[in-house]
């Protein structure tokens, strides 16, 4: 089953895909949209598990990358693109660009943390706990004031919550606990620009030159003033 694509845009232009956040789906990004649309051909997968992709389960950070590479070889012109993501989006593009470069002209992953966590073990039980209320009122609230969801798309942010799959969040955490600079990156040819708020985690910062160093061709650079949601809260 393909995974579902917004798609808007100059579809003569070079072509963007934007990656969206574990939890969410590509509503996420639809202010941001709505600026590159008059330069750019914009493609908004919802990935496996989330949004109207909620039918094709999580298999695998994997799964998502293969789920994506077709998604751009079938609606590119040129059957590459730039890829854009956040958070778990961001995850998907570090893979995309050093596992399937041939479809990658550049990739921009903001919010990524390649180093261990500390305290695994005790991080599990707790997404384990909280996995079964994420779309439960009191729970979205908080997620969507931790990253600065604004008023007006709280009922989007709500609506996205809710529709992810059974056993998503606990699938995708497990790989994000133990992701890391592939093994690829070193290889491949495509320009990797690693970002984060400069009010992200401690984590993620520090995973900011570990990322980029492990690409030829990667650069790390902050964000003045936002943190790990910049799309809510400066697009």
């Amino acid at each position: 089953m393909a995974i579902y694509v917004d798609e808007c845009g100059r579809g003569n232009g070079p072509t963007v895909v934007l990656l969206h956040g574990v939890g969410t789906s590509g509503w996420m990004w639809r202010k941001l949209a709505a600026v590159l649309a008059s330069d750019l051909h914009v493609l908004i997968p919802d990935l496996p598990g989330h949004g109207r992709s909620n039918a094709r389960p999580w298999v695998s950070m994997a799964d998502a990358v293969a789920a994506t590479a077709d998604v751009i070889r079938a609606a590119s012109p040129s059957g590459r693109a730039h890829v854009v993501g956040l958070s778990l989006g961001g995850n998907v593009a570090v893979r995309l660009a050093a596992d399937v470069p041939e479809v990658v002209e550049s990739a921009i992953a903001s919010g990524v943390n390649v180093l261990p966590f500390p305290h695994p073990v005790m991080m599990r039980l707790v997404g384990l706990v909280m996995a079964p209320f994420l779309a439960s009122g009191p729970m979205v609230r908080a997620n969507a004031k931790a990253l600065g969801v604004p008023a007006e798309d709280f009922g989007d942010y709500r609506a996205a919550a809710k529709a992810m799959a059974p056993g998503t969040f606990r699938r995708v955490g497990e790989e994000l606990m133990t992701f890391g600079v592939p093994a690829t990156a070193a290889t491949s040819p495509c320009r990797l620009l690693a970002v984060s708020g400069e009010n992200e985690h401690e984590l993620i910062l520090r995973s900011l030159p570990e990322l980029a160093n492990g690409f030829a061709r990667g650069t790390a650079r902050t964000a003045p003033g936002v943190g790990h949601a910049w799309v809510g809260e400066a697009p």
